[in-house]
């Protein structure tokens, strides 16, 4: 892995309050104070919604992915796709940084293969993106995986931590998408991220919440084990969590606050909550917005005094461009497919990303 793009760059931020985005999109900065020249990181994540390759892995159920599928998948949808993702890709906190994000955690995707030809797009290859990835045993084939800019993040260990779904007694084991832990160094501080696919809402949100408690459970328990040694550790947990910031896996498993003062040593900061209770999300189902795809902080990061980066704000990137603008799902993010037939559009998730600043 490596260093979250924390561009040596300096700019000039007016900071003292963590302002919320007052409206779906939209962000407010950070109310005036005193003048500073920064560093810059930023992190983000992006569900890229049914990411397959045309090739059939009789390993796992990707049928419907392939040319003689039921979506007739082939490779003119499928580099359609992948240029739709590095336009999106090449976009995200380009206003803070021009290199973009440095650390990016990454869903639904099939392989490593299609990875390398997202990073070998045109709009992405100066960015020299490397690939952290592990085949997981979900069922349908889909992994999580992180792209990260060497100029700025270095890995050094990584794992891929498994979730085994709570149902196993009754239906034999099953498995879901492996938690991706990767731990390296920003700028030559150590970080430990962790990008998350918690199990789907399939069949109930009750009745798959015991799934994705059981995800949570996962890696609160890593946490605490790197927290044990290493008390002032900073770590970042990122990914499509099918919960929202109140849900119970993220507010009690995790144990995850949503103010600043009420996060303590060992503990996580959740960003995210204020801007759901205001009715912002990232998906939306049924005119209701939900925001599953969430970027998490532990407690070490929440200082600005402090000599090495710090949390600073969290946006969605939801530009016009990757929006519904007409129809029944008017304001809606531009999916991928409408039911069986590919509509062009890139996800049915907006990207998340979060900017850390550090004293130049």
């Amino acid at each position: 892995m490596k260093k979250a793009c924390l561009l040596p760059l300096f700019i000039i931020l007016f900071f003292n309050a963590f302002s919320q985005q007052p409206a779906q999109g939209k962000a407010s900065e950070a109310t005036p104070g005193g003048k500073q020249a920064y560093k810059v990181a930023v992190i983000a994540f992006y569900n890229l919604e049914n990411f397959y390759d045309t090739v059939n892995n009789p390993i796992v159920d990707d049928e419907e992915f392939l040319p003689t599928g039921a979506r007739n998948y082939n490779s003119r949808i499928y580099w359609d796709k992948v240029g739709k993702l590095a336009d999106v890709l090449s976009q995200i906190g380009t206003e803070y940084s021009p290199d973009g994000p440095a650390v990016i955690g990454v869903a639904e995707i099939e392989n490593d293969t299609v990875l390398r030809d997202l990073v070998n797009h045109p709009k992405l290859k100066p960015r020299g993106y490397q690939i952290v990835h592990y085949d997981s045993k979900d069922l349908r084939g889909v992994d999580v995986g992180l792209l990260y800019n060497p100029k700025y993040f270095h890995p050094d260990t990584s794992a891929a931590l498994n979730v085994d779904l709570p149902h196993g007694a009754k239906e034999g084991r099953r498995f879901t998408r492996d938690v991706l832990w990767v731990k390296g160094t920003l700028d030559g501080e150590p970080v430990h991220v962790y990008v998350n696919h918690w199990p789907s809402r399939s069949g109930g949100e009750e009745r798959s919440a015991p799934g994705r408690a059981a995800a949570a459970s996962v890696v609160r328990r890593h946490t605490d084990s790197i927290y044990k040694s290493d008390p002032t550790v900073k770590f970042v947990i990122m990914g499509d969590l099918n919960d929202d910031p109140t849900s119970p896996s993220v507010a009690k498993v995790l144990g995850a606050k949503g103010e600043m003062k009420d996060v303590q040593p060992g503990g996580i900061f959740n960003p995210w909550v204020k801007m759901y209770n205001n009715g912002i999300g990232t998906l939306a189902f049924r005119d209701s917005w939900n925001l599953f795809d969430q970027i998490m902080v532990s407690y070490p990061w929440l200082s600005k005094s402090q000599p090495g980066y710090f949390f600073f704000q969290q946006k969605i990137f939801n530009k016009e461009f990757l929006t519904e603008n007409q129809g029944t799902y008017r304001g809606y993010p531009m999916r991928t497919w409408d039911g069986l037939a590919y509509r062009g559009g890139y996800s049915d998730h907006f990207p998340t990303y979060l900017i850390f600043l550090k004293k130049k």
